[in-house]
């Protein structure tokens, strides 16, 4: 629903900031923490659903506030069981989100921004231009559905959730960092922060402030190449965020946090898949405690780039083992509907 001048993003406020303006409507403080828990814990979308606030009030909210919900546009389903879907903001701009079930676990995966600024070369999104950032309740929309789409379908309540759709979750920091409080907190969806990873391309001074924030949530940084040169290939943003100091900035925010890093690490063939390669990242995993989530490439039509082959991966990865690293081989999910890692563009299913 578009909104009128007047009225104001009810998600956007602190609940102190929300009990002023019922104040100043002539309303009792104490109905802000009452809205609270029906915005943010019962995540409900219309004023007309909080049942235990008087008819009058409703109507004042209805006519000072609107709740700008996010809605599914469009939804497909993978032969693996993940869902991709397109969401519709209150702006008329799309974005998208993907719920990846797997057999241990049950994922969201968000976006943070309306496309994307950063033009990593194998990554469909870095293709689009960046229209804006996503509000905090933007992004907690996505959740909310996604929760309700893994009960709906699999029966099975959401268990992680990971900043690795559309965007650049710390250029966007102040908005990624609300919308996890609101997700973790006792009146909000009440998710531990353990659960929830965000994902950057690497911008050191953020990974600082996460530091010095003293965040509780996992980070992953997109690495996908510990060369400078390399890295600066299909990367543009390590121009300004070399390895040096994404390195001095990891090292400070583990100091702060204690909490180890996740490297993701796409090997493309012929470009980093050697030895040499692996060599440099068991180096540069030496700066923190880590692991290496090493990540198949989903191909996309504006890049060439291809998937190493098999046994490529595979000696990769045993080489990192030997060196002590934890290394994963993640296995693309959603791939048939283009809703694996790098995919995510709107392009939706036509009938």
């Amino acid at each position: 629903m578009l909104t009128t001048a007047k009225q104001i993003d009810i998600r956007s406020l602190t609940l102190d900031q929300l009990k002023e303006y019922l104040v100043q409507m002539g309303e009792q403080g104490f109905r802000a923490k009452q809205i609270y828990e029906w915005l943010w814990q019962k995540s409900v979308t219309d004023f007309d659903q909080m049942s235990n606030l008087s008819k009058s009030l409703r109507e004042k909210l209805k006519e000072h506030f609107s709740i700008n919900c996010a809605t599914i546009r469009q939804s497909q389903v993978s032969s693996d069981k993940t869902i991709k879907n397109s969401f519709t903001l209150h702006d008329g701009n799309v974005i998208e989100g993907v719920l990846i079930p797997t057999p241990d676990r049950m994922t969201a995966c968000v976006s943070s921004q309306v496309g994307c600024s950063l033009t990593c070369k194998f990554c469909a999104t870095g293709y689009m231009d960046r229209k804006r950032n996503l509000n905090a309740d933007e992004i907690y929309d996505q959740v909310v559905l996604l929760s309700k789409q893994a009960e709906q379908h699999y029966g099975i309540p959401l268990t992680n959730i990971v900043y690795m759709g559309m965007g650049e979750p710390l250029l966007n920091y102040a908005n990624t960092l609300k919308s996890i409080e609101r997700i973790t907190a006792p009146d909000g969806l009440n998710m531990a922060a353990k659960r929830i990873t965000v994902s950057t391309a690497g911008i050191a001074k953020m990974i600082k402030k996460l530091g010095d924030d003293g965040v509780r949530f996992n980070l992953a940084l997109s690495l996908h190449a510990a060369n400078d040169e390399k890295r600066n290939e299909i990367m543009p943003i390590n121009e300004q965020n070399s390895l040096k100091a994404l390195a001095e900035a990891l090292r400070y925010f583990y100091a702060k946090t204690k909490s180890p890093i996740t490297y993701e690490y796409i090997v493309f063939h012929h470009f980093n898949d050697g030895l040499e390669d692996a060599k440099e990242l068991a180096m540069f995993c030496k700066h923190v405690p880590c692991k290496v989530n090493i990540i198949e490439y989903n191909p996309i039509e504006l890049a060439d780039f291809v998937n190493a082959e098999a046994d490529k991966i595979e000696a990769f990865a045993a080489y990192l083992r030997e060196q002590g690293i934890v290394t994963n081989v993640r296995r693309s999910r959603g791939k048939d509907i283009d809703a694996a890692c790098g995919q995510l563009a709107i392009k939706e299913k036509t009938n």
